[in-house]
């Protein structure tokens, strides 16, 4: 069986050949074919606070490893810009900053803060100088509430939207980042592992007492979008849980948490506390960061409800996902079946990855 041949019904499916997990070939062009046309986090607004602030950023440094500029202009505009010279493909700006334009400190070459070509020494005797590609380029940039994203390819435009409708109502403009609450963690396993595992709520009486303890597996249910999909967790008793207003969809439920997850690595986590902001960074091909973010809206919230001890839940799901990694070496193992109720989210995944794939 091919490794990127994922049956659509998933009652006749098998999931991946375990190659894609173990391949180097395969682990270096996902970065072209999942990675660099997808969505991905590259800061939040509070870190440009006035016109003419300058933040440099790398784009899944190690992997995709994209030098980028967010810069807000004079008119007050957010823009994501390269971070490399059109000279001679120098690093414009290496520590946060604010300016007038962006000056690169090899040869002088300045830019406007809209990426524009302004000013060059010595230059006067060369022909049809400057032309476009004298201009920093410009990319795509997304903002849902203070959170900032981008792409380095043709992004597609319905990865955002069904999360956006169903969490109109949350105040995501007023979430405050918490680099205090924000942990890095550092797992032995290839990130497609670490994802599916995710999107999956089938391992949790298995794997996690304390979230067990809060929420209601029996009406645990995973939604399928396009380029996104939603697990609904529902709170059991008097566990902490929305106050979700009349007229959304889910009013009348306990909502303990939402779950979102956006094609291929983000996962964006919401609790009444806030939100956890999961970004799932391949490092080798059995090596993966996830940097756990934290945004705060209600600080009197935290530490309640399926919004607590995600430190120890992280710890369950390495352990995990870190035994999958070498069992999927096994020359006995090659192809596994998918819970038709329970992995529907993980199957999603895995059509994705084989339709770009193969």
């Amino acid at each position: 069986m091919p490794t990127f041949e994922v049956h659509p019904d998933i009652a006749q499916a098998r999931t991946l050949a375990t190659g894609f997990y173990t391949s180097a070939e395969h682990f270096e062009a996902a970065k072209e074919k999942l990675f660099a046309p997808s969505w991905q986090y590259v800061g939040h607004v509070d870190q440009l606070p006035e016109n003419g602030s300058a933040l440099p950023c790398t784009l899944l440094e190690n992997y995709l490893d994209e030098p980028l500029v967010l810069v807000k202009d004079g008119s007050g505009k957010t823009r994501c810009l390269s971070n490399v010279c059109t000279h001679r493909g120098n690093i414009l700006v290496n520590v946060p900053c604010r300016a007038d334009k962006l000056r690169c400190r090899y040869h002088g070459r300045q830019f406007h803060l809209d990426g524009r070509f302004a000013h060059m020494p010595e230059f006067k005797e060369v022909r049809d100088f400057p032309g476009p590609s004298d201009d920093l380029r410009e990319l795509p940039l997304h903002q849902w509430g203070k959170l900032l994203f981008t792409g380095l390819g043709q992004v597609p435009a319905d990865a955002f939207p069904p999360m956006e409708e169903r969490m109109r109502w949350w105040p995501m403009d007023k979430l405050l980042f918490r680099a205090d609450l924000s942990t890095d963690h550092f797992v032995k396993a290839n990130w497609a592992l670490y994802v599916e595992n995710y999107l999956e709520g089938f391992h949790i009486p298995f794997v996690h007492p304390s979230l067990s303890a809060v929420l209601d597996f029996n009406d645990y249910t995973t939604e399928l979008y396009s380029r996104s999909n939603l697990q609904l967790g529902i709170a059991k008793k008097d566990e902490a849980c929305f106050d979700l207003p009349a007229g959304h969809p889910d009013h009348g439920k306990k909502v303990a948490a939402y779950y979102w997850w956006v094609f291929p690595n983000l996962m964006f986590n919401y609790y009444p506390w806030g939100l956890s902001l999961n970004v799932v960074q391949p490092l080798g091909v059995a090596s993966t960061k996830v940097s756990f973010l934290t945004f705060v809206y209600d600080e009197s919230k935290l530490g309640s409800g399926a919004g607590t001890g995600l430190d120890q839940v992280e710890k369950e799901d390495e352990e995990v996902v870190e035994a999958v990694q070498k069992g999927i070496r096994s020359r006995s193992y090659g192809h596994g079946r998918y819970s038709v109720t329970r992995e529907q989210g993980t199957h999603h995944f895995h059509r994705l990855i084989a339709e770009l794939m193969g």
